[in-house]
């Protein structure tokens, strides 16, 4: 199953820093993330765009893992030729991995 089935995302960006929040509609949900979606293995999701440390925070009373992404927007808003600077369709890509 993807992520998309269980789960919605939101980003956020400060620099050359993304995060991606992802968050359980159903709560009995958060043991499967909290499983499945290592920050290793978001790593290796993004390894063609994030260049530094993935981190993960983990918020189980609001059924949601936060991603922090470092290096991971080109150099940052000023500086990045991406067409997405801020990193917003980060969530939606995070989405479609299947767990």
């Amino acid at each position: 199953m993807k992520l998309k089935e269980i789960a919605h995302s939101r980003t956020g960006d400060k620099g050359n820093i993304s995060n991606i929040s992802l968050i359980v509609f159903n709560e009995a949900d958060y043991k499967l993330i909290e499983e499945k979606v290592t920050a290793a293995r978001v790593k290796e999701w993004f390894k063609d765009i994030v260049q530094g440390e993935v981190k993960r925070y983990e918020l189980p009373k609001l059924g949601a893992l936060n991603f922090v992404m470092d290096k991971a927007l080109g150099g940052g808003v000023t500086r990045s030729l991406a067409l997405d600077k801020h990193g917003k369709s980060l969530s939606l890509a995070l989405l479609e991995m299947e767990i």
